[in-house]
This record gives C-alpha cells, sequence and structure tokens, in this order.
C-alpha cells in the first residue's frame, strides 16, 4: 500500500484503512500502522477490498481523518468515458465492531447493472506479530475456519482453549459468498439501478475475542455510530473553561478532551467494578499502561478528575502482591502494562500483566495525593490506604530506597531494557552515547519518588490519622531530596545527570528530565532556576518544545525515539515544573512552542515529534513511527492550561 492509513478509534477498538476505505492487511515498514480491525490486541478483520465490476475504484475524495472514514469512489475510465456510476462509502467503529455503509448511484439516463464485491479476511493476528522486531512467533495446534452465513460470512480461530470469533453480515444479503483461493471470501451483489438511480448496502463486522463476556450488540450505521461518539466527545468537553485570549491552546484542549473521549478502555476495579479508563494510545498502545494512564489523569485532573477516579482503582486492582521474575513483579508495585492477546495469553510475550516500570508506582501515589487534594475524595483514599501503603513498602524495600537510597531498575531480559518513561533501548546514556549497564537510578524516578512521599505522608496525617507513618515519609523525603542533590548534580556542568549507573557514577547526557525534576520539586530553588533557564537554551529548546537530548552530544538525533526527539507529554511536565518555580516567562515560551506544534497538526499533538529546530524547519518534522492518537499527549494542551492559563 502507498496510500496513508486512517484510524478510526472507539474504547479499545480500532481500524485502520486506506485512503479508499480498504483493508490491505499489509504493513508497511514506513508506515506507524498496521491496517485491519483491531480488538483486544488481535487483528480481526485483515482484509476488507471493495471492487465493482472486478476492478478496484478509484478514489475522488479520499478518506480524510475524523471519527468517521468517507470517501467517494468511481470506476477507473479517462476522460473520454465518463464514470457511470459514483459509490459513496462510509465506515465507522463501534465497541468491537466496524459497520460500512455504500450507496452507489448511477449516472446514465438508462438502466445500469453493477457487480459489487467485497473480500473479506480476519487472520487474528497478534499486534505483536505485526511489529517490526524481527521476531516470530509459534503457534502450535492453530486452526481458522469459515463459514458461510445467510447474510455474510463467519470466521473463527482456535488454538487450544484460545478461541476468537469475526462475523460479517450484510444488508441486503449477499447473492454469493465466493471462496477466493487464499483463505478470504468475496461477497458479491449484483445491483440493477434505474436511470439515475441509487443502491445501498450496509456491512456489519462484528469481532468476539477470546474471553469477552460482554453481550454482543449489532452495531447500527455509521452515521449513528459517528452521533453516539460525538455526543461522547462533547460530554468531555462540556464545562471547561478554554482561555478566550488564546483560541490555539483552546482547540488544542478541544481536541485533546474530544480525543480523551475516544481512548476509555474498559477495566476493573478491586471489588470487580466496570471502569473506564484511558488507554495509553492507537495504533499499538490500545489498553491501560500504568505510566501513561497515570500521567494522563494528572494533567486533565483540574478538568476532568473522574479520569483519575477511575485509573487509581484500575491500577490498585492490578497491583502486584507477590514476587514473579518472569513480569517484574514484587509486592506493592504498580502495573505498566496489561495486554488481552493470544501472546500474552500463552506466555509469549510477558506482557499479560508486566511490571517492569521504575516509575508507575511512585506517580500512583503522586496521583492519589493530587486527585484527594484537588477533589476531597476521602472516601477513595481511605479505599486505597492499603495499596497506597503497599506502594510505599515497594518503594522503600524492593525498589531500592532503603538499601540503595535511589530507585532502581534493572534491564529485563525478554522485556524492557529500561523502565523509565524513556523506555527504548540506549535511552539512558552518556553524552557520548554509551549506554547505562548494570542497575540504573534514573533521575527523573527520584523526583516522582519524592512527590509520593511527600503526598502520602500528608494523607498519612490528614486522612489516616497516622502521624508516626506520616514523620517517617517526610524524613524519607528530605533525606532523598539531600542525597539527590550531593550525588547527581553536575557541578562542572551545572545540571542534573540523566542516571547513576550501578557503580553510582552518574552519566552525563544532558535531558529533560531534569525538567520532571522542576515539576515533582526536588530541587532547591537555585538549582531549578539554573535547571529551567538551561532548558530554553538553542540546544535543548527546538522552538517547538524542549528535546529529550540537547544537540550537540554525541548520543543526540533528531529522529530517534528518546535521543533529542519532542515529547509533548515531556515538555508539559517541563512546563508545569517551571510554573512551579516561578519560571512563568520560560513557561510560556514551551507552551507557545508546543500549541504552534499542535496547530500545525490540525491542533491535535502527536506521541512525538522530531528534535529539529524551528530556525531551520517552518512546520514540525514527524517523528515516523509516532502513536497518532496518545493520551498523554492528548491530555498535555491541558496541563498547559494549568501552567500558563491564558497568556
Amino acid at each position: 500500500m502507498t496510500d496513508r492509513h486512517h484510524l478510526l478509534v472507539r474504547g479499545g477498538t480500532f481500524a485502520a484503512v486506506g485512503d479508499g476505505g480498504d483493508i490491505s492487511g499489509v504493513r508497511s515498514g514506513s508506515s506507524p500502522s498496521p491496517e485491519g480491525l483491531f480488538v483486544r490486541d488481535a487483528r480481526h478483520l485483515s482484509r476488507w477490498q471493495l471492487t465493482v465490476d472486478g476492478a478496484v475504484p478509484e478514489s475522488l475524495t479520499p478518506v480524510a481523518d475524523g471519527d468517521t472514514a468517507r470517501c467517494v469512489l468511481v470506476p477507473r475510465g479517462g476522460r473520454n468515458e465518463p464514470p457511470a456510476y459514483t459509490i459513496f462509502r462510509e465506515q465507522a467503529v463501534g465497541d468491537g465492531s466496524f459497520v460500512e455503509s455504500l450507496k452507489v448511484t448511477s449516472n446514465r439516463p438508462v438502466p445500469t447493472t453493477v457487480r459489487l464485491a467485497v473480500t473479506a479476511d480476519a487472520d487474528f493476528t497478534d499486534q505483536f506479530e505485526l511489529r517490526s522486531d524481527y521476531r516470530t512467533y509459534a503457534k502450535t495446534g492453530a486452526t481458522r475456519s469459515r463459514e458461510v452465513l445467510d447474510s455474510g460470512v463467519e470466521f473463527t480461530y482456535q488454538r487450544g482453549e484460545w478461541r476468537s470469533r469475526t462475523t460479517v453480515t450484510a444488508e441486503p444479503a449477499p447473492d454469493a459468498v465466493e471462496e477466493t483461493g487464499t483463505g478470504a471470501r468475496r461477497l458479491v451483489w449484483t445491483l440493477d439501478l434505474e436511470p439515475h438511480g441509487t443502491a445501498e448496502l450496509t456491512l456489519r463486522v462484528m469481532a468476539r475475542p477470546h474471553g469477552d463476556k460482554r453481550a454482543l450488540r449489532v452495531p447500527r450505521s455509521p452515521a449513528a455510530l459517528n452521533a453516539e461518539l460525538i455526543a461522547l466527545e462533547g460530554e468531555f468537553v462540556e464545562g471547561v473553561a478554554f482561555p478566550t485570549g488564546w483560541p490555539e491552546l483552546a482547540a488544542a484542549c478541544a481536541r485533546g478532551l474530544a480525543d480523551l473521549a475516544s481512548l476509555q478502555v474498559p477495566a476493573q476495579g478491586p471489588d470487580g467494578e466496570d471502569l473506564r479508563v484511558p488507554a495509553a494510545g492507537a495504533p499499538w498502545f490500545l489498553t491501560l499502561l500504568g505510566r501513561d494512564a497515570l500521567l494522563t489523569s494528572l494533567f486533565a485532573l483540574p478538568y476532568r478528575p473522574q479520569l483519575a477516579a477511575a485509573t487509581l482503582p484500575a491500577l490498585a486492582a492490578a497491583q502486584a502482591t507477590e514476587t514473579g521474575a518472569n513480569a517484574v513483579a514484587q509486592p506493592g508495585k504498580i502495573v505498566h502494562e496489561l495486554r488481552h492477546g493470544e501472546l500474552a495469553h500463552f506466555g509469549q510475550v510477558p506482557y499479560g500483566r508486566y511490571y517492569g516500570s521504575v516509575d508507575a508506582t511512585p506517580l500512583f501515589l503522586v496521583l492519589l495525593g493530587a486527585y484527594v487534594e484537588q477533589t476531597g475524595d476521602l472516601t477513595l483514599a481511605r479505599r486505597l490506604e492499603s495499596h497506597a501503603r503497599a506502594a510505599i513498602g515497594w518503594m522503600l524495600d524492593h525498589g531500592g530506597l532503603t538499601s540503595r537510597g535511589y530507585l532502581v531498575y534493572r534491564a529485563d531480559q525478554g522485556g524492557l531494557a529500561n523502565q523509565n518513561w524513556k523506555d527504548s533501548p540506549g535511552s539512558i546514556c552518556s553524552s557520548d552515547g554509551t549506554r547505562a549497564s548494570g542497575a540504573v537510578m534514573a533521575a527523573g524516578a527520584q523526583g516522582y519518588a519524592y512527590d509520593a512521599l511527600r503526598r502520602t505522608a500528608w494523607l498519612a496525617r490528614t486522612v489516616w490519622a497516622d502521624e508516626t507513618y506520616a514523620a517517617l515519609l517526610e524524613q524519607a523525603a528530605g533525606d532523598l531530596r539531600d542525597r539527590f542533590q550531593r550525588d547527581f548534580w553536575m557541578r562542572d556542568r551545572a545540571f542534573p545527570a540523566l542516571a547513576l549507573d550501578g557503580d553510582g557514577r552518574p552519566l552525563d547526557a544532558l535531558a529533560s528530565d531534569a525538567g520532571h525534576l522542576l515539576w515533582s520539586g526536588l530541587l532547591d530553588k537555585e538549582y531549578g532556576e539554573v535547571v529551567g533557564r538551561r532548558l530554553l537554551e538553542p540546544d535543548f529548546f527546538s522552538g517547538w518544545g524542549v528535546r529529550t537530548l540537547a544537540a550537540g552530544q554525541a548520543a543526540y538525533h533528531p529522529l530517534s525515539y528518546h535521543r533529542g526527539s519532542v515529547w509533548p507529554h515531556d515538555n508539559a511536565l517541563i512546563t508545569l515544573g517551571l510554573a512551579r518555580y516561578g519560571l512563568h516567562d520560560e513557561a510560556r515560551s514551551v507552551a507557545h512552542g508546543l500549541v504552534d506544534a499542535a496547530t500545525a497538526a490540525g491542533h491535535r499533538l502527536p506521541e512525538v515529534i522530531a528534535g529539529y529546530g524551528r530556525d531551520t524547519h517552518r512546520e514540525p518534522v514527524p517523528y515516523p513511527h509516532a502513536c497518532v492518537r496518545e493520551a498523554r499527549s492528548a491530555a498535555a494542551p491541558l496541563a498547559l492550561l494549568t501552567a500558563v492559563g491564558g497568556a
């Protein structure tokens, strides 16, 4: 496929279609998205191709980005042979479903016959098989079957106890369902059109993933699904006071809230209650990721506290209670990633319930304290007291605060090499690019730990009536702050190290993580002001945002994932930190750069953009593999609004 992929997202379901609305099932190496219909990490529709009179039609109006895919198609022909008919195609996704309406209109004054066909297939491929990481996964005993129905076809996949289905039905029913020789099935209609007449068809694809016990809802029309989603998005946007003097920020906030509405996925709380929590992003992370959901909820807290009210119990329910080496689990640790796919089910990837994050646990405590302070919801604070105490216990014991003085992680073989927010291999490094080895103490995580200790001390004193525990946590926070400024501060560079290695040596890369220390308040005011101003110098600040790694270092690369790119959520934390330290001019500079980047992309911030400077590139350069819809980026404009208001 040479055309772009367009994402339709609704909760835990997304579809990626091409410019003409087709799904080829092929992923281009340069594309950030796999094509298909995906539910719970599995591809429930791998081919969906429309043909008319035996040929793929031409796009007059290709699919545009939006909640509904609409395009206008015609049969291919020349200037001297105007199209005999026009096809109006509309598609939308619901919860576990994909619906398409086709309207074929004759352009001739005489009766016209059109042979229309839709070729469909479902390969049930796990998302992890579609990543460009050269891994393969054995699926011994797996079988696929197809059953022709009165109004369509049903595809079934089975591997041991694992069973998934995809049902395709149509109104009116197809005249025939044909085999293609490749396993796909072709639904065929012969349409007899009156002069300038019209025929309409509706096709419904319903996915039934393994373990999904929800009642199957027959999806309605694309128009009805779109209206439903618009109403949901409107609920998220309604009532937020957007800045009237800065319409671009207002538009970015509105776009972000609408995206957050579409990214809500199901989860369960400690008592089995049903919840809706922010997924990390589409297409690759349409699931609950602890760090991402926590930061998203923190950014949105002053405007949509219900996100935090769902995220906190959902993560509490998945909190580790015992040690599990394969999942990096330890008692009290907050989950990093939850997956529902086949490979996770059979243990072929470790992410079914994976705890490879050093910072989700302190961020859980930060959000709990901030939520209670913001809302006064003492009921949730008391309900999650045991979970909070367990999280503190993990930080002090397994996390390393007591034994090493800092939160510590080691590379997880088969999982994540780095377990802070910069989790790609090589992201934690020295300025020359040398990677960290052995135990790693990442700077940003220490800031989160400091804030977590202080906020939990406040909860202990004001809600749990435990003065002794509060004093213990306050002492631990103060000691951590003193140690950090002694061990991490690089006097020759007037900047904190990105991390310490297992021997306590600083990794001297100049990195944006220093801005997270401002957000958490770990640095003394003098150090904080120096760091904040340094982040606005040209090697750090691209004009669109602060780079993850300052330019000019050997490790810098503007198109790397974490070594020179610009991340909106990273910059949102930095902006909040700058404002906390009274650096309001600097905060406004970062906010304006980020809002300008959003404006250039239709007011939507992607997961990450390239680190090229605004002085040489008049538009932000996209990062080639960014998630198009990402919860932290969607919430980032709200954090900017909190930090700088409508300035």
